[in-house]
Parts: structure tokens; C-alpha cells; sequence
């Protein structure tokens, strides 16, 4: 028996969304990169050692770490970041899936309103948008899509995963880590 064509693997991490104050927005680059953390212009991703963070939003970044014990990553940010950034903990709001395999992209276009094709949406892409009716962030990973969509509203985003992906044959579901998830997009 071949192996899956499609893969969904559920990821725990920590999500912290930092907001640049009015005006102090260009000090922000300098404090994330003091913190190992890069942030990448509006709709790309940026990956870091054992981190990665995006941009969807003008001025707002989110920043995804390991997990830690609730509200740790949160907190060091907001001290960070004080008066330059609000830091906002979305830990708990947001569940993160990652797709994969060679039907990836074109199981996700059945139901997302962007253009997923290679040359439209690389590696490196990342946009807030609806599927299946629910606001998701796509992030493009050489390895597949990462997705976050509210804790809400998640086991409805799985459960279309997953019966969609039976019309490309089997799909396997497991557990990662952002660190593995990384790991796995360097060369």
C-alpha cells in the first residue's frame, strides 16, 4: 500500500500578535530581531530557529513559537514590546493545521477564495481569507499550507478537511510541533 497522498497533522504552538503603536513602527524590526524574530512584509512569512512569523495585516505581525505554559509567550512579549507594540496572546483563539502532500493545494482551492497555484501563491506566501465560510490565515510552507483558524470553529475546518480529501484518496492525520514543522523547511 503507497503512502497517503495528503497529510493533516494538527500543530500546537503559540500564537502572539504584535501591533505596532502609531509612529513607533519602525522600531519594531530591531526589538523582534533582538528577540530572534523577524517580521516580513505584508502577505510573507519569515522563518526563524524554532519560530516563524507572518504578516496579513498592515503594521501586525504574528509571531508562532513552541508552546509554553499559558500566557509565558504572551507576557514576554508584552513586556518586550512596551510602548512600541501592543502584544496581544492568541494562543487560546487559534488552532493551527498543516497540509501536505501532493493534492494539498488543490484540495484547500475547492473551498478558498484565493488562487492557490504555485506561481500565485509560493512558498513563502501568507493571506487571511474564507473557506468553508470560516476565516482562516494560509501561510505557503515548502512542505504544504499551514492554516490557523479559530479554536471556534477548527473541528468544522478538520472535518471538511478530511471528507474533501477522500475524492484524492487517503489522508493521515497527526500531532507536530512548530520546531518540527521548521525543521522540516530548511533544505
Amino acid at each position: 500500500m503507497s503512502a497517503p497522498e495528503l497529510r493533516l497533522a494538527s500543530c500546537r504552538l503559540d500564537v502572539v500578535e504584535l501591533a505596532a503603536l502609531r509612529g513607533r513602527e519602525r522600531e519594531l524590526p530591531a526589538l523582534a530581531a533582538a528577540h530572534g524574530q523577524s517580521l516580513p512584509a505584508l502577505g510573507r512569512i519569515a522563518l526563524g530557529a524554532g519560530q516563524f512569523s507572518l504578516c496579513v495585516r498592515p503594521r501586525r505581525w504574528l509571531l508562532l513559537s513552541a508552546a509554553d505554559a499559558p500566557g509565558v509567550s504572551g507576557a514576554r512579549w508584552q513586556g518586550a514590546c512596551a510602548g512600541v507594540a501592543a502584544a496581544i496572546d492568541l494562543s487560546s483563539a487559534l488552532v493551527a493545521l498543516h497540509v501536505a502532500g501532493g493534492a494539498a493545494r488543490e484540495l484547500l482551492v475547492r473551498s478558498c477564495r484565493l488562487d492557490l497555484a504555485l506561481d500565485a501563491f509560493p512558498p513563502g506566501s501568507a493571506a487571511a481569507t474564507l473557506m468553508v465560510q470560516v476565516s482562516v490565515i494560509l501561510a505557503a510552507l515548502p512542505t504544504g499550507m499551514l492554516l490557523l483558524t479559530p479554536a471556534s470553529t477548527a473541528r468544522h475546518v478538520r472535518d471538511w478537511l478530511q471528507s474533501t480529501a477522500r475524492n484524492f484518496g487517503p489522508m493521515s492525520f497527526s500531532e507536530t510541533s512548530v520546531t518540527e514543522l521548521i525543521a522540516a523547511q530548511r533544505p
